[in-house]
């Protein structure tokens, strides 16, 4: 007996299985659509309840929120 021949029992080749066809390519790319349909989602959310820029003007210090900033520079400043 020819010892090659004894050592492949099986040597019938297999076909290999289509990239669809496997399981956990579909898991890998399903993770990958979920993210970026959710990123869409996401940005189309941002985009369409942005707060309201408000001019320069409007953001010194007025009446109403006079004592609030004139807190926050006293405790900004160090004590003596």
């Amino acid at each position: 007996m020819n010892a090659t021949v004894a050592a492949q029992p099986n040597s019938t080749p297999t076909r290999p299985v289509p990239w669809w066809r496997v399981g956990v390519m579909w898991l890998f790319v399903g993770g990958l659509g979920a993210v970026v349909i959710g990123s869409f989602g996401l940005l189309a959310t941002a985009l369409e309840h942005a707060d309201v820029v408000l001019p320069q003007a409007a953001a010194r210090a007025t009446a109403p929120t006079a004592p609030a900033l004139q807190a926050r520079n006293h405790s900004a400043t160090p004590n003596r």
